[in-house]
């Protein structure tokens, strides 16, 4: 049963601009629609979510949803918000970041059922290596005209005045390309709708233009909104870049601390955008936030449910746990279930000192341990005073004065974590 595509958009506050007639022609049959995925790197981040969000919530109303890997376009590189030109790729890098971009697709969409909306993936660049450059500006070139192109906003902002790089005539020709990527789709694959950014909307209407001169039919657009943090501050950036969802390059602690750490304000609009709950499940859960914001229920709830989706629900249990250990009533033996990378990243910015494994083998004085090796406190007599007055733990655990660090100690065979109170800790790394 198709459902409505457009609709459903609206009360999420996924549009920004529908091309009049789209929602009529979704509502007539199963249609199917594309967008465009940046090859550059091997995992998407989560700036990419808002048009994965797009083609999942397209398909679960019914439609047949493509990404397009952009092979021949991310060797080109996209001037829309762009200030400089991209690196270029071999073919190599690229069918490998497609097979990894896949993979990480399917956590949102089905590739592998026989239903008739099941997703497919495309990569222009198996339609684009072959065509040589004169057939390219003898049937497609010569539809578009230089005012056309001039005239978008992408390319306006690059040659004007105030822009110190320019244009080069590669980066140019870019929406050209994008659009035959449209023109083929219709042609190929029966698609009729272009969706992506509100950024992506010249280029897109670049491709609805060719169909409508070359192939003498009817294109689409659809466009979202570009995502903006209440603060200001760049949607998807961590003091670390980029948060992917690749958990190599951002580990599902660090995913699941980004979604938590939310304003009330993002939290309501993310978890509109960014999960599948139902309206009603939403406004309950907006309603019993409003009543008790310290409670922070939208922020963990929007959290919960999408390092579910990219990740799993045990990553999900074990981002918990982990966050646990800095806020709540953790044990030792919560710290050596974590892995090297989600311990680094929860006791980020916590003081380090080195001490040797030979060290820990003969078993590490106590005192030592936070005076003398390490200098987490400042002396061996403030050592043994808080000693004294049991606010010592070493990994969780309280400790005496007698108490000596050995390898049974260890987390990942290689830390062990001192604290003095609640909140200071202080990280012994062994070499």
């Amino acid at each position: 049963m198709i459902k409505n595509f457009v609709e459903e958009l609206t009360w999420r506050g996924m549009i920004h601009t529908v091309m009049p007639g789209a929602e009529e022609h979704l509502m007539e049959s199963i249609r199917s629609a594309y967008v465009g995925f940046d090859p550059t790197a091997d995992s998407l981040h989560i700036g990419n979510l808002v048009p994965i969000m797009l083609l999942a919530h397209y398909q679960r109303c019914g439609h047949r949803p493509v990404a397009l890997v952009g092979g021949a376009t991310g060797m080109i590189g996209d001037p829309s918000g762009k200030s400089n030109e991209r690196n270029l790729l071999d073919e190599t890098t690229l069918r490998h970041n497609q097979e990894a971009i896949k993979k990480q697709l399917a956590h949102f969409l089905d590739f592998e059922s026989n239903a008739e909306n099941a997703a497919i993936l495309v990569n222009n660049y198996d339609w684009m290596k072959n065509f040589s450059f004169l057939e390219f500006i003898r049937d497609v070139g010569k539809h578009i005209t230089v005012n056309y192109m001039m005239a978008k906003d992408s390319v306006k902002n690059r040659i004007s005045s105030d822009s110190t790089e320019g244009m080069s005539f590669t980066e140019f020709t870019y929406q050209l390309v994008q659009g035959y990527d449209f023109l083929h789709l219709y042609n190929d694959k029966n698609c009729t709708i272009q969706m992506g950014g509100s950024d992506q909307w010249g280029n897109i209407t670049t491709g609805t233009e060719l169909i409508r001169r070359i192939g003498n039919g009817k294109g689409f657009a659809i466009t979202c909104p570009l995502i903006t943090k209440s603060d200001g501050s760049k949607f998807g950036k961590s003091e670390g870049g980029n948060v992917w969802l690749d958990a190599n390059r951002t580990s599902p602690y660090k995913f699941y601390q980004y979604w938590l750490n939310s304003s009330d304000e993002d939290a309501e609009k993310y978890i509109k955008i960014f999960t599948f709950l139902t309206q009603s499940e939403i406004e309950a859960l907006v309603k019993e936030h409003t009543e008790a914001p310290h409670l922070r229920i939208l922020q963990k709830r929007l959290a919960e449910e999408i390092t579910t989706m990219v990740h799993s629900k045990e990553d999900l249990e074990n981002a918990i746990k982990a966050s646990n250990i800095l806020f709540g009533n953790s044990t030792g033996d919560d710290l050596k279930h974590l892995n090297e990378q989600t311990f680094l990243d929860v006791f980020d910015g916590v003081p380090q000192a080195e001490v040797s494994m030979a060290d820990v083998e003969n078993g590490l004085d106590v005192i030592g341990a936070l005076a003398e090796k390490t200098g987490f406190l400042k002396s061996n007599g403030e050592a043994r005073r808080a000693l004294k007055e049991n606010s010592i733990s070493v990994n969780k655990e309280k400790v005496g004065e007698d108490y000596k660090i050995t390898t049974s100690d260890l987390i990942n065979d290689k830390f062990v974590l001192l604290q003095r109170g609640k909140k200071n800790y202080f990280v012994i790394r062994v070499q």
